[in-house]
C-alpha cells in the first residue's frame, strides 16, 4: 500500500485536510473551551520534547495520521538533533519522546538516544515492534534499549491476529508477538526491572476506544495466557481525523457521524490535561508544533517556529493553535500519547 504522499492524493495536502475539518458541521472547538476558561488554550510548561525522527517506516498502517511508510524519505539530520539537544539543555527538559515513522530507521537514532541519556534525559521510544524483527540489523534493539533504560511504547491494535493485521498489514501480529517476547526476555514489562513496556490500542474503525482499564485487563490476560507476554500499561488512544484515517472516514461515509460523535462526547475535564499543554512537538525538519497532530497539519507554533530559536519563556506564553480535530483529544475520557487523561 502506497502512502497518500506517493499517490499524490488530495489529502496529502494539509490545506485540503484543514478545509474538510473546518467544514465539519459541528461547533468550533473554541466555542466549547471558551465557557470553561481555556480560550486561548495555553501551556502549563514545556516538560516533554516530542521529536519526530522522520516519516520513513517499515509499515503502511491504514489509520496512520503521519502518512508514514517505506516510500517516505523525510528524515531528521544529526544537525537538527543537535539543535534538539541544545534546546533540552537550555530549557531544562528531562523527557524526550521519540517518534516517527519508525524512529529506529533514522541512521542517527542510536547516537541521539546515547546523547540524550548522557544528559540524564528520560527517553521514550514509540516502537512499532515489527522493526525489531524486520531486519537483522535491528535485532539487538532490545539490548540497546535496556542499556539506556529507554521506555518502550508500542502499538498493538488488538490481542487477536485478525484485527491487528487488518489495521497494520498481513503478518504484523506474528512479528509483534515475536518482538514482545524479545523485549520480555531482556526484562521489559517486568514490574521489578525498571524497564517499562507499554502498549497502545486504537480502534479499528470510526468509534471511540472503550474504557482503558478494562481493555488493559483483557490485553494482559489474553497476551499472558496465549503467548506468555507481560507488559506494564495499556494506553487507549482515539483515532484522529487526519491523513489516512481522514481518507478512510470519507471513503467509508463515516466522516460526518464520526465528527459528530467526537463533538457530542466533548469532555470539559479532559481539556486541562491535553498533551499540548506540557509537550512540544518537533518536526523532522526542526519546525515546532503544539502537538504531533498539529505537526501533521503543518500548524506551526506561535512565537517560535523552529527549534534553532528555542525560547522556553516565549513558548510557555504562546496560545496553542486549535481546530475541530482537537475534539479527538477531548472526547470521552480524553486521549493523549499517554492514553486516557480524564
Amino acid at each position: 500500500m502506497k502512502t497518500l504522499n506517493a499517490q499524490k492524493h488530495l489529502y496529502s495536502n494539509t490545506d485540503a485536510q484543514i478545509e474538510v475539518l473546518e467544514g465539519a458541521g459541528i461547533p468550533s472547538f473554541d466555542s466549547r473551551t471558551e465557557p470553561i476558561g481555556f480560550n486561548p488554550l495555553r501551556p502549563t510548561n514545556v516538560d516533554v520534547l516530542q521529536v519526530n525522527m522522520g516519516k520513513m517506516c517499515n509499515q503502511t498502517c491504514a489509520h496512520c495520521h503521519v502518512d508514514a511508510g517505506p516510500d517516505r524519505k523525510e528524515i531528521m539530520t544529526r544537525d537538527t538533533m543537535q539543535l534538539c539537544l541544545d534546546a533540552i539543555e537550555k530549557g531544562n527538559i528531562h523527557v524526550a519522546d521519540l517518534t516517527g515513522g519508525a524512529p529506529e530507521m533514522n541512521p542517527d537514532f542510536r547516537w541521539f538516544v546515547e546523547e540524550l541519556t548522557k544528559r540524564n534525559v528520560h527517553v521514550m521510544v514509540r516502537c512499532n515492534l515489527t522493526i525489531i524483527v524486520a531486519n537483522p540489523k535491528y535485532n539487538d534493539l532490545p539490548d540497546f534499549y535496556k542499556k539506556h533504560k529507554v521506555e518502550i511504547i508500542s502499538s498493538l491494535p488488538h490481542f487477536s491476529r485478525i484485527r491487528t493485521d487488518a489495521q497494520r498489514g498481513e503478518g504484523v501480529f506474528e512479528q509483534s508477538i515475536k518482538a514482545l517476547k524479545m523485549l520480555n526476555a531482556v526484562g521489559y514489562g517486568k514490574e521489578e526491572s525498571g524497564l517499562p513496556l507499554n502498549l497502545v490500542f486504537n480502534p479499528s474503525g470510526a468509534f471511540l476506544p472503550p474504557a482503558q482499564s478494562s481493555l488493559e485487563r483483557d490485553f494482559k490476560e489474553r497476551l499472558q495466557r496465549k503467548h506468555g507476554i507481560t507488559f506494564n500499561s495499556l494506553f487507549a488512544i482515539t483515532n484522529m481525523p487526519i491523513s489516512r484515517f481522514l481518507d478512510y472516514l470519507i471513503q467509508s461515509d463515516n466522516y460526518d457521524s464520526y465528527m459528530e460523535e467526537l463533538s457530542n462526547a466533548f469532555n470539559p475535564a479532559a481539556v486541562e490535561g491535553v498533551m499540548c499543554r506540557n509537550t512540544l512537538s518537533v518536526g523532522w525538519d526542526g519546525y515546532l508544533y503544539d502537538c504531533d497532530f498539529n505537526q501533521m497539519l503543518e500548524m506551526k507554533c506561535q512565537h517560535v517556529e523552529h527549534i534553532r530559536d528555542f525560547d522556553k519563556n516565549l513558548l510557555n506564553s504562546r496560545a496553542i493553535k486549535t481546530g475541530k480535530h482537537c475534539y479527538g483529544c477531548t472526547a470521552g475520557a480524553g486521549s493523549s500519547c499517554g492514553g486516557e487523561i480524564a
